[in-house]
């Protein structure tokens, strides 16, 4: 059993408690222990007013009630889910977006839903989402939903040849691991038609022979992938279009799908802004790994 636990966030809805149950099932797969955090949402002025009192009938007690009462519900769902697992509850103190990302340190990965019940809640669970897979140190899967049955495929997107390696090394990492094929799409999108101060048209290289020197370059930088896992069938696929809309189009037909982040990027647009869109629209979990 590896000592680093897969850590689960629940803000107590049904949604979180399957994100609780799916991050059971892949502790179980890698025999790891599965830490279950919770943060009660509290604003700075009910967390000094909790501290003078504490009672049920105060705002603030009532959230860390909840708090704790999810913890308990999703204890039991996570041993329902996959029984003899090794499971801890924790309760989280300060802003759940920071407290959240911080309990991913030293974790294999951190689990959370994109969504929560009602509408307060899943504005203040889908706003840690989306900090928490944008800043925590580990990996971070964000679950929007989980497909019926095992789909035996794992998809990552890569853009720069030169900087995807983690993304590339976890994915063929998890397509081992669930004796999975492994699918890497590279997107692109064709420069637009510009007209020069002469009146001239001009264009880029022509979308067949972009697509024909992408896939020769990704094939040729896949081989040594390739001897590395030899037990993993890889496919490539170079696809013209939006790389958001690419990913989310192969999360249907994917049991996870890996794409690489970097701190520089977050919250601005270019590859960040292509993380939020398959983040917001995929089809199944979706996992956000850190560049070293």
């Amino acid at each position: 059993m590896t000592a680093k636990p897969i850590v689960a966030a629940t803000d107590g809805s049904e949604h979180s408690m399957q994100t609780v149950e799916w991050a059971a099932r892949e502790s179980a797969l890698r025999g790891a222990p599965l830490r279950i955090v919770s943060a009660a949402a509290t604003t700075p002025r009910m967390a000094a007013a909790g501290s003078s009192r504490t009672g049920p009938d105060t705002v603030s007690g009532v959230l860390r009630r909840n708090r704790d009462e999810a913890l308990e519900i999703a204890a039991a769902r996570a041993d329902a889910a996959a029984p003899g697992l090794l499971i801890d509850t924790d309760v989280l103190g300060g802003p759940p977006a920071l407290a959240v990302a911080d309990s991913g340190s030293g974790a294999l990965m951190l689990v959370v839903g994109s969504r929560g019940a009602g509408a307060f809640t899943a504005l203040v669970f889908g706003s840690v989402s989306r900090y928490v897979s944008s800043h925590a140190a580990c990996p971070v899967v964000v679950v929007r939903d989980v497909p019926p049955s095992p789909q035996q495929r794992v998809g990552v997107g890569i853009g720069d040849l030169n900087d995807c390696v983690d993304a590339l090394t976890f994915a063929f990492e998890e397509a081992a691991l669930r004796k999975a094929s492994l699918t890497v799409i590279h997107a692109w999108e064709a420069p637009p038609v510009g007209i020069s101060r002469a009146g001239e048209s001009f264009t880029g290289p022509s979308p067949h022979h972009v697509e024909e020197e992408a896939t020769k370059q990704i094939g040729g930088f896949l081989d040594s992938w390739r001897s590395k896992y030899p037990d993993v069938k890889v496919t490539q696929d170079v696809v013209h279009g939006h790389p958001a809309r690419a990913l989310v189009g192969l999360s249907a037909r994917a049991d996870l799908v890996v794409i690489g982040r970097h701190a520089a990027h977050a919250g601005r647009p270019g590859p960040g802004a292509v993380r939020h869109a398959v983040l917001n629209h995929a089809h199944g979990p979706v996992v956000t790994v850190p560049s070293t």
